[in-house]
């Protein structure tokens, strides 16, 4: 706990850093040979955030604060929202993983930034709306957590759609020893995850659970020892990345309906986009394949 209450500590202390962005960036609006320039080197400019590939099919996104432990100031998450548009635009890339440091995927939102916010600002700039650009992606996102994950961090991991988590990652919502409310998802998607009583106990008093426990409750998906889980997850990036990117989308708009729709409705829109899988050349080929015992080659068609 002791350690808990300094990452609070130190994330309270964190400065902002804003970076500079041009207006198309900040907007998320890009030109198609922006794209084509991105494929090729996708570093960028950016000030709190590392971005690579990692050969042809993986896009990595690394949050780059150390000294506020990867705190989410609003320019770094406006970073993501640009490197995350650019993987999209980039037709090779098949996954993304989303990682930290060892020491904190993300300690929470940058509380310097927010402390002197008014209801007015907060309410009437729709503050945060942009996060959930994470969740919104087409493309699947793995977030590899490695020590704290805390706040927007937990959020911000939950926005994601698998996590893979080191031994020594610790999930949380401390936001109730701050004087308020999860704000990016922590009430709604932490719920969703591990159960009404759990995650009221863990928002209620602000205390974090270790990984192991977080995969017992089926928050995470595998714990590894914290230097392979990254590789780990570049496993299962690339295992991901060579199934139709097409299908793959789709796949993953019908599981997140099962979150968002009754079973009913939810069994109606898997049930429509399977039949929209028969429209597309990889269906055919996949199963062609299938038949004719061969390796299926797909075209994301």
């Amino acid at each position: 706990m002791a350690s808990f209450q300094k990452c609070v500590s130190v994330l309270s202390k964190s400065l902002v850093t804003r970076a500079q962005f041009c207006s198309k960036f900040a907007t998320g609006v890009q030109t198609p040979a922006f794209a084509r320039c991105f494929s090729i080197t996708p570093a960028a400019n950016y000030e709190n955030i590392i971005v690579e590939k990692k050969g042809e099919s993986i896009g990595l996104i690394k949050l780059n604060r150390p000294k506020a432990l990867n705190a989410l100031c609003d320019a770094l998450m406006y970073e993501v929202s640009d490197a995350l548009n650019a993987f999209e635009a980039d037709k090779d890339v098949g996954c993304i993983v989303l990682t930290g440091s060892e020491k904190a995927f993300a300690a929470g939102a940058d509380i310097k930034e927010m402390e002197g916010k008014t209801f007015q600002q907060v309410f009437g700039g729709n503050f945060l709306s942009h996060w959930d650009h994470v969740a919104r992606t087409k493309k699947p996102v793995i977030a590899v957590v490695n020590g704290y994950a805390l706040g927007g961090g937990c959020e911000l991991a939950m926005m994601c759609d698998i996590i893979y988590a080191g031994s020594k990652a610790k999930f949380g919502q401390p936001e109730i020893l701050l004087g308020t409310i999860p704000g990016a998802g922590g009430t709604q998607r932490l719920t969703h995850a591990i159960g009404k009583s759990k995650a009221m106990e863990m928002v209620l008093t602000g205390d974090p659970i270790a990984a192991d426990e977080a995969k017992e409750m089926g928050l995470v998906s595998k714990v590894f020892p914290p230097d392979v889980v990254l590789d780990e997850a570049f496993k299962l990036a690339e295992k991901i990345g060579k199934n139709s990117k097409l299908t793959v989308a789709m796949a993953k708009e019908a599981v997140n309906g099962a979150y968002e729709l009754s079973l009913m409705e939810g069994l109606r829109l898997e049930k429509k986009i399977f039949h929209s899988t028969f429209a597309t050349d990889d269906r055919k080929e996949g199963m062609t394949a299938f038949v004719e015992k061969r390796k299926a080659v797909f075209t994301d068609n």
